[in-house]
């Protein structure tokens, strides 16, 4: 082989193996919620005193919190954010996410399988494997880690405690969608207030968020 193929060789091999290095030595961290209103894409009920914000992670910088490269996996995280700022909990046990696109698409949040699934089996354009250890076809063949980082990003708060705010991220499957946020909505239902009574469901337009001058700033939580 000419030494000018042996080195393009050795730099792929290198870059490689460094990308692999550099996902094993990060750790995940939820972003510290912010009040919902005070997302740019978010829709609040005054009389009901509950606020949904929504912050897509579309862009590599924000990505990067993750390990797992979502984005090569046809995901999308959204960080969804409700505020509280009754006297009473809410209760967000019958609470579901849709996410419609501007074609009127809709997708439900994917499960945890369904991301053990997309993950078990997936590569990198070009035939390159992902650089974390995935190759079979089942939730054992995902690492500890990245289970554990899909545990912990999903959104999981069964309710709202008075004056508080509770987040986390739900992950939409847009395979074949290729402008999944310009004239989206996400929409929130099977919210309920401490009598029991469904509040008004919520929808927040996608386009509030690409339309905002200055985004808000993914906030990691401390690495304990």
């Amino acid at each position: 082989m000419p030494s000018n193929s042996r080195a393009v060789v050795l730099l792929c091999i290198c870059m490689i193996a460094l990308g692999g290095v550099s996902y094993a030595g990060k750790e995940f961290a939820l972003p510290t919620p912010q009040p919902a209103a005070t997302y740019p894409a978010h829709d609040e009920h005054s009389d009901e005193l509950v606020t949904v914000g929504i912050d897509p992670y579309d862009m590599a910088d924000k990505a990067n919190i993750f390990t797992i490269p979502y984005a090569d996996v046809d995901m999308l995280p959204i960080f969804v954010v409700i505020t509280n700022d009754g006297d009473q909990p809410i209760a967000l046990t019958g609470m579901k996410v849709e996410f419609i696109t501007s074609k009127r698409t809709k997708l439900a949040p994917a499960t945890q399988d369904d991301m053990y699934r997309r993950l078990s089996h997936t590569h990198k354009p070009g035939g390159v494997p992902l650089p974390f250890p995935i190759p079979g076809r089942s939730k054992s063949a995902v690492s500890n880690k990245a289970l554990d980082e899909i545990q912990r990003a999903q959104f999981s708060a069964r309710a709202v405690e008075p004056h508080s705010t509770q987040a986390g991220f739900f992950f939409f499957d847009i395979d074949g969608i290729s402008t999944p946020l310009p004239g989206a909505h996400l929409y929130l239902t099977g919210v309920r207030n401490g009598k029991g009574e469904e509040l008004m469901y919520f929808e927040v337009a996608l386009e509030n968020y690409l339309s905002a001058p200055q985004p808000v700033k993914p906030a990691a939580s401390p690495t304990k």
